[in-house]
């Protein structure tokens, strides 16, 4: 079994610091932006999983602390080894991932560590309740774990719980929540249904009323002559 100072050693020995220069401009981490002081090694995301592969399983003390991590590319290990090792789980070890996970979500504290985990570790068995719950918490990593979360039902054919969560979010503030929204609302119309799509944005005009950013992340891939449209507001 490997640690987590095994596992960041790997990484540090890996880094270049063109990439870190690189991921502290990418991931908004200066003075009054989402990711303010996260600090980086310099490790691609490919040769991160590479690590990763290597070093699954860890036990859930040696997850936290790659979680507690001032590192970005650490606590990113962390949640790949938290998926990997829940989809080799039984019913009651992926219970107890889960629950770690969700206890957890301070320190899943950037768009990709959630994007790359939440759809996985808590899509499979996400309630309505919990996405409620998510949806109206104060840390914008909850409610974007909601959103992503909701891209497992996708996959699966059913839009219901996005739909759900993008009522909910409708009117969030934040940038990272519209994108977010916006591209699973779009991910319904491409995997599902864009029939469905659109009649949840006609309906009660929310198409007009949204974020603008959610919108055309919702509508990038219908035609331009409806694109223009719904940015029109003539629908």
């Amino acid at each position: 079994m490997h640690t987590a100072a095994q596992l960041q050693e790997k990484l540090v020995s890996l880094s270049t610091p063109e990439r870190a220069a690189a991921s502290t401009w990418f991931f908004k981490s200066g003075p009054g932006e989402y990711g303010e002081g996260d600090k980086f090694y310099g490790v691609s995301v490919p040769t991160t999983r590479a690590v990763v592969k290597e070093c699954t399983p860890l036990p859930l003390g040696e997850i936290k602390k790659l979680l507690d991590s001032e590192w970005h590319e650490a606590r990113l290990a962390a949640c790949l080894v938290l998926v990997r090792m829940y989809g080799q789980a039984d019913a009651t070890e992926q219970s107890k991932m889960r629950d770690f996970y969700l206890s957890n979500t301070q320190r899943i504290n950037n768009w990709d560590l959630v994007d790359s985990s939440a759809e996985h570790i808590v899509g499979p068995t996400a309630t309505l309740k919990l996405l409620k719950e998510l949806c109206q918490s104060e840390l914008i990593w909850d409610r974007r774990i909601a959103v992503l979360a909701t891209f497992y039902s996708i996959k699966r054919g059913d839009p219901g719980p996005t739909l759900y969560v993008a009522g909910l979010l409708l009117q969030d503030t934040h940038d990272l929540i519209h994108k977010a929204v916006g591209w699973m609302l779009r991910e319904v119309g491409k995997r599902i249904d864009e029939g469905v799509e659109q009649t949840w944005l006609l309906e009660n005009g929310r198409y007009k009323s949204m974020p603008r950013t959610m919108l055309r992340y919702a509508i990038e891939r219908f035609p331009a002559d409806l694109r223009n449209r719904y940015l029109k507001g003539e629908l």
